[in-house]
């Protein structure tokens, strides 16, 4: 059995199907970004306004960071390992553990003499690999805060700390299920920053009421998530770690990070973008508190025009509350690199608001502490669980069903418009909220017999795509099969090249006709079309087949989607569901066919398309932690939950029962039919 939907996009001419993919997804990243960006404090008018969804918007950042609700503040079992003692300033060499096994290793920086509580700056460090961890690498900072009467906490990052964990889980090592988990490593790291200001609370040296937080990249970034959750921190300096989100996915450098600076950042940077947020209300969550943002302007990560932009208005919403004086942009001359000139604006800064001004900054030139001094431990704690605190974090949800058959048919009746609300809420909250017509126009030709349609048509502002309908007569039943990569070009071969041709277009030409082809294929196929009653139909999903975008760096692409608050395949899915839209299927019996990754898609299409009355599905992943990303899926069901949603529609699987016994058994207890699961060679 086949279908056939194609979509492609209708771009300016272009000599390959890449060249149209890549015009495509460009051009859709720069429509969303801008957006993002232009819905951004748009509900913001004044004080009262803020000040009435500040809270929630608070709230919202703590379930994009994985934080919510809040993990339990267990006990820190802070212990210190050693001290170092300078003519200038002390250091404490410590650990912490911010949850149970979570070990942050830190190194505290004092003042030689304390006469009353002093303030304190929590430093969260870039990537600056070290013997002594990256804490190492930024000790300069700590030594100039406690020479000039502050406490400061340097504490490492779990990527470069002393006992090594995971920032390049998506960026790396594929692991796209942190996506479908809502799992971010920057949550680790706004963790580790707010129980590093609980330590700093439990020092007698330090002044509760004058605590801030600074750091430069990836520690710029790790500054503002501290400094926008915990209204604890008095004032702060994120440097070199802002840009809007219009910079990461679409603004960068011809030949490098071209496609948007998101391809020199690691995954820390970055929240699960479940509510479709810009950078700049995290920003904003730091009002009306001091607040300097830092950074050099031929910084190639963290461009000019990408920490500009978001300034301005966070600046207005800081006039709008009176305290124009508390935001200030510091721009440098300067590539990313810790100068002298960003380190000097960031101590007025903090002199400014927490001791009153304190003179003139100077920075003296002092020996650095060999690296391997400054380690807080020297050996790995069993307990331990840095490396692999992404798999302990945050777990996915377990759906139990009642052992009870009288009592599993009112609670699954409850229990699926439950999870089916939930899905809609927070994996495909990046779906359009409005469409829009689904447009297009429909060019008919009859190649040996079998009517073709090309129906053109929106899948959303920036996606046209095109599907094609083959037919002999009026069907009986409509075949819709979604493809991959492989499965397109299977079509291909099955249909051969003059038709290839007419897929691709004049100025989108088809690649090499296919040796292999024989015209009896084509000609089987009409004759099964014709003794069956069947019309098939093609769907290659944008990035797909005509769409296809180039293969460089396809993790930044994905990561890309997920900025956007959404995945790849979340929204391969929205255009399953506007192709049956676009297709004249009437009253027709409608079957979705789909193989691996795109199986899945299929089934969560059909969720919201009635209209498709059987499912078949080969290949299918058993859970998203193998399969394709849904954004936060994990955290409401898994796919065997899926499946039983899919009820009573008939779905055949192509596998093996035992790895769908959950639908299996649930549909037994209720009396439901429809699923079959089994071998097709059985």
């Amino acid at each position: 059995m086949l279908v056939l939907l194609v979509v492609f996009a209708v771009a300016p001419p272009a000599t390959s199907a890449t060249r149209a993919g890549d015009y495509l997804l460009a051009e859709y990243m720069r429509k969303q970004a801008l957006a993002i960006r232009e819905k951004a404090l748009l509900d913001v008018k004044d004080k009262e306004t803020w000040l009435r969804v500040r809270d929630q918007r608070r709230r919202e950042l703590f379930e994009m960071m994985g934080l919510d609700p809040l993990p339990p503040r267990t006990p820190l079992k802070a212990t210190i390992t050693g001290t170092i003692t300078t003519p200038h300033y002390r250091v404490e060499k410590l650990h912490y553990q911010s949850i149970p096994g979570l070990y942050v290793t830190a190194n505290l920086y004092l003042p030689l003499k304390i006469d009353k509580p002093a303030p304190a700056i929590l430093y969260v460090c870039g990537h600056g690999a070290s013997p002594g961890g990256n804490k190492a690498t930024y000790q300069h900072h700590g030594a100039w805060f406690a020479e000039n009467g502050y406490v400061c906490l340097i504490v490492d990052t779990l990527q470069l700390g002393e006992i090594a964990g995971l920032h390049h889980g998506t960026n790396r090592f594929n692991m796209w299920w942190w996506q479908s988990l809502g799992y971010t490593p920057a949550g680790i790291e706004l963790w580790n920053g707010i129980r590093g200001v609980d330590y700093l609370e439990s020092r007698p040296e330090v002044d509760r009421k004058r605590i801030g937080v600074t750091g430069r990249s990836g520690g710029g970034a790790t500054s503002w998530w501290v400094m926008a959750a915990d209204e604890r921190i008095a004032c702060g300096v994120p440097v070199a770690g802002l840009a809007d989100i219009y910079a990461h996915l679409s603004e960068g450098y011809p030949g490098r990070l071209a496609n948007g600076v998101i391809g020199g950042h690691c995954d820390c940077m970055y929240f699960v973008n479940t509510h479709r947020w810009d950078f700049i209300q995290v920003m904003a969550l730091c009002a009306p508190r001091p607040l300097m943002l830092g950074n050099s302007d031929e910084d190639l990560i963290f461009p000019i025009h990408g920490y500009r932009r978001p300034a301005a208005p966070v600046k207005k919403l800081y006039e709008a509350m009176g305290a124009s004086d508390k935001f200030t942009l510091l721009e440098t001359k300067g590539p990313h690199k810790d100068t002298p000139e960003l380190r000097q604006g960031a101590f007025a800064w903090l002199n400014r608001w927490l001791k009153e001004g304190a003179g003139e900054v100077v920075q003296p030139e002092r020996p650095r502490h060999d690296p391997v001094a400054l380690k807080a431990i020297t050996r790995t704690p069993s307990d331990a669980i840095n490396d692999i605190v992404h798999e302990r974090f945050l777990r996915p949800a377990r759906v139990e069903m009642p052992d009870s058959p009288e009592v599993a048919r009112p609670w699954w009746e409850a229990k699926s418009v439950e999870l089916r609300q939930k899905i809609h809420e927070r994996v495909f909250g990046g779906w359009p909220r409005s469409p829009g017509a689904i447009g297009g126009r429909t060019i008919e030709k009859t190649i040996d017999g079998i009517q073709v349609s090309a129906i053109d048509f929106d899948s959303e502002n920036g996606v046209p795509l095109r599907t094609w309908l083959l037919r002999t007569g009026d069907p009986a039943e409509i075949i819709i099969n979604v493809c991959d990569e492989k499965g397109w070009h299977k079509w291909l071969e099955e249909l051969g090249p003059d038709f290839a041709n007419l897929l691709y277009g004049k100025a989108n030409p088809a690649p090499t006709p296919y040796p292999t082809w024989k015209r009896t294929q084509f000609q089987n196929l009409k004759r099964s079309m014709t003794a069956y009653g069947w019309a098939f139909a093609i769907v290659a999903p944008r990035g797909i087949g005509p769409t296809r975008w180039s293969d460089k760096e396809p993790q930044h692409v994905r990561r890309r989607f997920a900025l956007l608050g959404q995945t790849l395949e979340g929204q391969q899915t929205w255009d399953i569901r506007r192709a049956l839209e676009a297709l004249p299927l009437g009253k027709t019996k409608v079957t979705l066919q789909a193989e691996g990754d795109l199986a899945v898609c299929a089934m969560y299409a059909a969720l919201y398309e009635p209209r498709v009355s059987r499912l078949e599905l080969s290949r299918l992943p058993r859970s998203h932690r193998s399969g394709p990303a849904f954004l936060n899926v994990l955290t409401i069901l898994d796919l065997p939950q899926t499946v039983a949603l899919l009820a009573p529609r008939e779905v055949v699987i192509d596998g093996d029962a035992k790895d769908w016994q959950w639908p299996l058994v649930l549909l037994k207890k209720i009396g439901g039919k429809g699923l079959t699961v089994g071998r097709k060679d059985e």
